[in-house]
């Protein structure tokens, strides 16, 4: 298998590249793409075998919290439960390079959410890329960062992306370079919000 690689312009994404981007996730496909963290893995939410296949590439079981890439909070509160106070956080703090571990609903297939705790983790990326894409597609992503078994830090070029990964990808989405910081990590599932891990997000927006 060999991916295509698909140069997309991060201010002004190139509709017709966009779209095609969009159905090699509709036919099952699993994409790299740009976030305003580093690049991800992406497919569709109910495609059991892309999922499986993000799994494999990323050597992680069903333990490891996979993440939904939203478009908007509206998106968010079909996936999630979210009350009025994390509600008011989630408005401050997206879109951002956050990532919310909240109480999925029965909308996320059991597979995909922690085994035990029954959580999901979800984001409103601020990428001009990502939002054209999850437009285009009319419905959330499941990703989870390009960082290959055995390497410390994620790749950061688009182009170093393709070389490593084409026969495991369907599609490259080359963006620019991204940074090496991931997202930060904010539980809700309790009584007050926890930080998990602090990253590309700054802490401080939502008073952590």
């Amino acid at each position: 298998m060999t991916s295509f690689y698909l140069e997309i312009h991060p201010v002004n994404p190139q509709t017709r590249l966009i779209r095609k981007a969009a159905d090699i996730v509709r036919d099952g496909g699993v994409i790299v793409i740009p976030t305003d963290s580093s690049y991800a893995r992406v497919c569709r939410l109910d495609d059991k075998a892309a999922v499986d296949r993000i799994r494999q590439i990323r050597q992680i079981d069903e333990r490891h919290l996979l993440t939904l890439l939203c478009r908007d909070l509206s998106e968010v509160g079909s996936y999630a439960r979210v009350d009025n106070s994390a509600y008011r956080l989630l408005k401050t703090a997206t879109p951002g390079a956050f990532t919310f571990i909240l109480q999925a609903t029965k909308e996320v297939p059991r597979r995909l959410s922690h085994p035990s705790r029954k959580t999901i983790g979800l984001r409103v990326p601020d990428n001009r890329i990502d939002q054209a894409l999850l437009k285009e597609l009319g419905e959330p992503l499941i990703c989870t960062t390009v960082i290959l078994p055995g390497d410390e830090d994620p790749m950061t070029e688009g182009y170093v992306i393709q070389e490593r990964l084409e026969k495991l990808v369907d599609a490259v989405v080359d963006g620019g370079a991204c940074g090496l910081l991931p997202t930060t990590v904010v539980d809700l599932t309790g009584k007050e919000p926890l930080l998990v891990r602090s990253g590309r997000g700054e802490p401080a927006l939502i008073g952590l």
